[in-house]
């Protein structure tokens, strides 16, 4: 295939109410090469779901110093995409009856009884409204027992659930007391458990020698080869690598495609829950959820890097907000050689998938989502 190649994956049939796929394919393809040269950006996947059908389209190049191109099936890192599948991991453990949300940190990290950090309820590690941490687990924490050490000294910023400052400690946390309750390795559960059961058969946390081939290099700003760093709680955090076809799946299975795990089908529903507010933004169990139809500046603005630098804060909504179709629900990752971005949209069955292997501006990958999902729906 060309670098610069198409490749799609469903038949070119017309959508009942939508484009037709030539006409999606058109777009696709002017907007991700336009994309790909404004931005420097070496290799794109793009994964579209439209009423049912796949569609998916692979430019450029996963390795520039041999020349692989990207496939469908290329690995890419997907940064803090991957707290999505911590929060379906925790959402499922509290279906399965082994957590409760609700709960404090100290009922299953009993050494933090009387800590601050104790007192805080796993849903607020899941909705970045613990009380403030940085963004990053500090430098200086290099194992589990410096962990505890730090998390022991932690003091809040703010009163739990009042502000949303978006942090890797907390989520990581969250999944770590998660895998405690299921009493089974972080990595194992996800790998051996979790994403088999969500039909994701190339998706990873550590890639496995077999798989390395299809590993993409990551590209930073000076245009070195690059690939995620180990790191306490980068696990759990922003460990994932999966390919656009498989992470496409994972949308599909989120607007509602059957799973044989009903408990595990329960808890992508629940992570849709709305818990806190602020601004236009509804904050689920990680996903970020807007009422749809939806601006593109909105978008933008959400997603900017003040969302994930910055404290907000936020109103919690009482009860909950259940699940919702009318909402364009998203996610934005990445690592130092990676960018990702997805985003659905339960009531029109469609969403969009962007993996690449270069950390370009959240804000062009929202433009480009949103001309794909724009030009998807028009009749």
């Amino acid at each position: 295939m060309h670098p610069f190649g198409l490749y799609a994956s469903s038949a070119l049939l017309a959508f009942s109410s939508y484009a037709t796929a030539a006409d999606l394919d058109s777009v696709v393809n002017a907007a991700a090469r336009k994309l790909m040269a404004e931005q420097h950006i070496p290799g794109l996947a793009v994964g579209v779901i439209v009423d049912g059908q796949q569609h998916l389209y692979t430019f450029g190049h996963a390795d520039q110093a041999s020349g692989q191109a990207v496939t469908a099936d290329t690995l890419f890192e997907i940064g803090s995409i991957s707290k999505t599948f911590t929060a379906t991991l925790a959402a499922y453990a509290q279906a399965n009856g082994k957590l409760d949300l609700q709960a404090p940190v100290a009922r299953y990290l009993p050494e933090l009884q009387g800590r601050p950090f104790g007192d805080v309820r796993l849903l607020n590690l899941a909705t970045h409204t613990s009380g403030g941490f940085p963004l990053q687990v500090p430098d200086a924490v290099q194992n589990h027992a410096q962990l505890m050490d730090y998390l022991k000294a932690w003091k809040p910023t703010y009163p739990t659930g009042t502000y949303r400052t978006y942090a890797n400690p907390s989520i990581g946390m969250l999944a770590v007391i998660a895998a405690k309750a299921l009493d089974t390795p972080f990595q194992l559960l996800m790998e051996q458990q979790v994403f088999p059961r969500l039909g994701l058969n190339n998706t990873f946390i550590r890639v496995p020698a077999d798989k390395q081939a299809s590993y993409a290099w990551g590209y930073d700003k000076a245009g070195a080869a690059v690939r995620v760093s180990p790191g306490v709680l980068a696990d759990e955090a922003y460990g994932v690598k999966t390919s656009v076809r498989d992470l496409l799946h994972f949308v599909e299975v989120n607007l509602g495609a059957p799973l044989a795990d009903k408990a595990l089908a329960s808890a992508v529903n629940t992570t849709h829950t709305g818990y806190f507010n602020t601004g236009a933004m509804v904050q689920d169990l990680v996903w970020e959820q807007y009422s749809y139809p939806v601006a593109l500046q909105t978008l933008i603005d959400g997603n900017g890097n003040s969302w994930a630098l910055q404290s907000h804060p936020v109103t919690a909504l009482t009860p909950p907000m259940a699940p919702r179709q009318d909402v364009w629900i998203n996610k934005t990752g990445a690592t130092n050689g990676f960018g990702a971005y997805v985003a659905f949209v339960p009531a029109k069955r469609m969403g969009v998938v962007l993996l690449a292997n270069s950390n370009y501006p959240n804000e062009q990958r929202v433009r480009l989502a949103h001309e794909i999902l724009s030009a998807a729906e028009k009749p």
